[in-house]
């Protein structure tokens, strides 16, 4: 497990705040899930969860949670999970901007984007500090309106835990809003 994931046993907050707003029919992706903090939340809510990464070890806990589980290179030649649709995905702490318009072609109608990592400013407190880790200023608000996602939710701004750290958060819904259920948010 990376330093940057060392330590986080608990979902964010921003997922906690959001969950709800993922259908329950269809499959939850976990991106680049890390220790699977996230899949592990989302399951314990009746989600069922894809947890993707390349490190086995981290995600061996996963499957005493029946979370699916695969390995996968997110940065290789070619995208794994071509043709696969999610009613929500879920990514934390990390970027790889060739596939990232990958992400909302891969949402089902109503599904939605909860989307949170690193952003430019983050060097100033440390690691990640190169700037293609680091997402500039707006630009998941740029990715939601290149793919016509509904914005629920967004910030860029400094946190303070679980370490000092600058980000930027989404929570976003492929489709129109009418007619959805208001939300009660956690947190």
């Amino acid at each position: 497990m990376s330093s940057l994931h060392a330590g986080l046993t608990d979902a964010s907050a921003w997922l906690k705040r959001f969950a709800p707003a993922i259908p329950k029919d269809g499959m939850v992706l976990d991106l680049a899930a890390g220790s699977g903090r996230h899949s592990i939340y989302l399951a314990k809510l009746g989600y069922c969860v894809l947890a993707v990464d390349r490190d086995f070890s981290a995600l061996e806990p996963l499957e005493d949670y029946s979370i699916e589980i695969a390995l996968l290179d997110l940065e290789g030649e070619k995208w794994p999970l071509q043709n696969r649709q999610f009613s929500g995905i879920v990514v934390s702490n990390y970027l790889y901007r060739p596939y990232l318009d990958l992400l909302p072609e891969m949402l089902l109608e109503g599904g939605v984007l909860i989307y949170e990592t690193f952003a430019h400013g983050n060097a100033e407190f440390g690691k990640p500090s190169n700037p293609h880790f680091l997402l500039n200023p707006g630009e998941l608000l740029s990715l939601a309106d290149r793919h016509g996602l509904q914005v629920l939710a967004y910030e860029d701004i400094y946190v303070d835990r679980p370490k000092p750290a600058r980000i930027q958060r989404i929570c976003a819904v492929k489709g129109s809003l009418k007619g959805r259920i208001p939300l009660q948010f956690v947190g």
